[in-house]
């Protein structure tokens, strides 16, 4: 079993920068890979970023590339998702996710095998 915990997320301007930390429960944090997904209202949960178990390979949506970084700590259990440039339309729920698999980078969410509450992030234009 695995908890994951999201935080981070709040009001920020266009063009300004969030840091979401998502701390997960459990001994085995290595054994998964992470991903971080968005949904806003009225659309799909969608993934923007996703870091494989090694932290060597990592995804990201096309519509964050550039802006997002996504990283972890293996010994801390963490993983992060650096948000820059903002954009109001980045405005959405952001979730951690995790799936136990050392082959393959989490982009999915029929894949997960975890999540996390969720915290919202707000961009105002």
């Amino acid at each position: 079993q695995v908890q994951l915990v999201e935080s981070g997320g709040g009001l920020v301007q266009a063009g300004g920068s969030l840091r979401l930390t998502c701390a997960a429960s459990g001994r085995t944090f290595s054994s998964y890979a992470m991903g971080w997904f968005r949904q806003a209202p009225g659309k799909e949960r969608e993934c923007v970023a996703a870091i494989k178990w090694s932290g060597v390979s990592t995804y990201y949506a096309d519509s964050v590339k550039g802006r997002f970084t996504i990283s972890r700590n293996n010994v801390k259990n963490t993983v992060y998702l650096q948000m820059n440039s903002l954009k109001p339309e980045d405005t959405a729920v952001y979730y951690c996710a995790a799936e136990l698999t050392k082959s393959k980078v989490l982009v999915t969410t029929t894949s997960a095998d975890y999540w996390g509450q969720g915290t919202q992030v707000t961009v105002s234009s």
